[in-house]
């Protein structure tokens, strides 16, 4: 049988250098946005450089986890960081962090090409947890075995705890965990022990107390392994002997006193949408530069109903930003006209979004920085850390993608973040509700919720039936605790009868997912009266429709958004 080719993962999403390489070259001079000074050398945004002595790094040998397990020890008050597992110890030794954890991967120890670490690490002292891969690396390193499993395990498994010091400290006899490999630790290096253990895995977890060294072969850092926070935090606590310094009192205290040195009588500019990324980079920064920012709103035509008027009554009246407001709907239209490609619409609304941005910056004075949202999951997601063996999953326009010479110095306040503790950042400066619990809206606004042309018609028809979701959405208290609820608007028509009538209108479908990060998404399980509810309202009340449907697809396969 002819054997086919494996399509890459996520192979439509193209490189942003590549999608917005055509505009770059009609900036004017003077607004060039790019991560290089004119000297040529990169330029390090300076703000969030936190102090890493109370630290722990994480070693990313290529697991889709990686980012959870940064983000399960931010959550017991301990800041971290992902760096590539390439890093040298030199360079681990300038850093000074209380520990080291070695993620987890897809690759084999044994095979040749498999990611490895600077093996002057293990001289260092530190503590080291080595996750999955991670642990097979620790075991092979100090001279045990690793083999491939006869059957892999891969789901929950029934973890037995052997020995409670220390490590697995306050747990109970057995407890839930999450498997996910095809190799195992057959034979344990001298001077190592079990700790625990599962029916088909006799060395889950072992220890080396003298070198403060531990591997695990499940996952603590997922939501499946029961009691994971605790074991993440007996390692931090009882083995590293890290404090709980990290919380974000503390980070606007710094980054505030950062950004006043850094900008000091010079003006800053921000691209505010009204997200909540957006909207505490701009708090942040003029928390400390007060007048000295001007905030730019661009309305494009995409945005959701009553968003503009939102931002203009939050920003201007509560907070008293210089928040300049661009009416720009008819020259993005324009140029949405007739296009129906996916990719061709991200093109062109971010190319127009940069020539207008580009117009307004360049009617202020004094301006030398730029100040936007990124996440550190935009940064882990856009561009791998050199050297690291974690797929490329997207492209994010704001990192990665900019042009080679700039004179805007890019100001990232929120860079190492994660949305979760910036929706923290947002309570803690006093943002008001709508702004902190606003789900996540794309970049292309609802150009991409529009599957096929763009037009004021077809805008109107989506923005009346995603109202009526969201509003009952709402109403039944699901908002807050689902990640993202939208409607999308099909190419498809279908026959319906109203009034006695035949009828050939449009097709809504309904999307509503539950998240943690965005990365992965499960369909929420919506009860069916409700959704008959909200079918018979967008059908009676949203002229041109006809028809609704539900979408049951979960990430992956799937994205949460259409295109």
């Amino acid at each position: 049988m002819k054997k086919t080719k494996k399509r890459a993962p996520l192979k439509r999403f193209k490189s942003v250098k590549k999608l917005i390489k055509p505009r770059i070259k009609k900036f004017h001079k003077k607004f060039h946005f790019s991560h290089k000074q004119k000297s040529g050398k990169k330029f390090q945004a300076p703000i969030m450089a936190p102090h890493l002595k109370n630290a722990i790094l994480i070693l990313d040998f290529g697991s889709q986890y990686t980012q959870l397990i940064a983000r399960r020890v931010r959550e017991n008050k301990v800041y971290s960081t992902i760096v590539s597992h390439t890093i040298t110890a030199e360079e681990i030794k300038k850093i000074a962090p209380k520990g080291l954890i070695f993620s987890g991967g897809p690759a084999s120890v044994y095979d040749e090409k498999s990611p490895k670490c600077d093996k002057a690490i293990f001289k260092l002292g530190l503590p080291i947890l080595g996750i999955c891969y991670g642990q097979q690396l620790l075991a092979q390193y100090f001279g045990g075995k690793v083999k491939r499993t006869r059957e892999r395990e891969y789901g929950r498994m029934e973890l037995f705890i052997d020995d409670h010091s220390d490590f697995l400290n306050a747990l109970p006899g057995n407890i839930t965990c999450w498997m996910s490999h095809g190799d195992f630790v057959s034979k344990l290096p001298k001077g190592f022990t079990s700790i625990a253990h599962t029916l088909n895995t006799p060395n889950a977890a072992f220890a080396s107390r003298d070198k403060k060294i531990i591997g695990v072969q499940f996952h603590p850092e997922v939501a499946h392994t029961s009691h994971g926070s605790q074991i993440i935090s007996n390692f931090l606590y009882r083995v590293c002997r890290c404090s709980p310094s990290w919380e974000m009192g503390s980070f606007i205290k710094n980054t505030v006193a950062q950004i006043r040195t850094l900008v000091g009588d010079d003006n800053v500019v921000c691209g505010l949408s009204g997200g909540v990324d957006s909207s505490v980079t701009a708090m942040l920064v003029h928390r400390a530069v007060g007048r000295q920012l001007r905030c730019v709103f661009v309305d494009n035509g995409l945005v959701r109903n009553r968003e503009p008027e939102e931002i203009k009554n939050i920003f201007r009246g509560n907070f008293h930003m210089n928040l300049d407001f661009v009416n720009a709907q008819n020259r993005f239209l324009k140029r949405l006209k007739g296009v129906t490609d996916p990719e061709e619409k991200r093109k062109i609304i971010g190319d127009e979004f940069i020539k207008v941005f580009e117009e307004e910056a360049k009617k202020i004075r004094r301006v030398k920085y730029l100040a936007q949202g990124t996440l550190y999951p935009d940064v882990i997601e856009s561009i791998s850390a050199t050297g690291s063996p974690t797929a490329k999953i997207k492209s994010h326009h704001n990192v990665g993608g900019l042009p080679e010479h700039m004179n805007l110095k890019l100001i990232e306040p929120l860079r190492q973040l994660f949305k979760d503790e910036v929706r923290q950042l947002a309570k803690q400066l006093g943002l008001p509700p709508e702004i902190i619990t606003r789900q996540p809206f794309p970049g292309p606004g609802l150009a991409i919720r529009i599957i096929g042309d763009v037009t004021p018609e077809r805008l109107q028809i989506l923005r009346e039936a995603e109202d009526i979701f969201v509003a009952e959405i709402r109403k039944a208290g699901l908002y807050e605790e689902v990640w993202q609820s939208f409607a999308i608007l099909l190419t498809v028509k279908s026959v319906g009868v109203m009034g006695d009538e035949r009828t050939y209108d449009n097709v809504i479908a309904l999307r509503c997912v539950s998240s943690t990060d965005g990365m992965t998404a499960d369909w929420v399980k919506l009860e069916p009266a409700f959704l008959g509810k909200v079918s018979n309202r967008i059908i009676n009340e949203v002229q041109g429709v006809n028809r609704v449907v539900y979408d049951i697809s979960s990430k992956p396969p799937a994205t949460i958004e259409w295109e």
